[in-house]
């Protein structure tokens, strides 16, 4: 995390925090609860990346955050499923955000 670049935008350290456009890619560990988002591609082995498109987090599937509290498991809404992914594995998952993509 940029912690100088964050708190001169008025970001406490830890806060999930979305950054860019819709369109723009960010890992799937800094999108904010309610946030909607598309999965752009999977960074990780083979191991990994089998696992989670098993899971539905395949190029394309459009996802919910759920819960974000910034250290910690993100739960994500994904085909009328309910997922969670350890920190580690959200920071691998590369996603963009679609327009109009925050859920109150």
């Amino acid at each position: 995390m940029h912690r100088d670049r964050d708190e001169q935008e008025g970001v406490r350290p830890g806060t999930p925090v979305r950054r860019g456009e819709p369109g723009t890619a960010t890992s799937l560990s800094s999108i904010q609860v309610g946030g909607r988002v598309r999965v752009r591609s999977l960074k990780g082995g083979k191991e990994f990346t089998t696992r989670v498109a098993a899971l539905g987090f395949t190029v394309g599937a459009e996802l919910v955050v759920v819960q974000n509290f910034g250290r910690g498991p993100v739960l994500v809404d994904l085909r009328d499923t309910r997922v969670a992914l350890g920190r580690g594995e959200a920071l691998k998952v590369e996603v963009e955000e679609i327009a109009g993509g925050v859920i109150p």
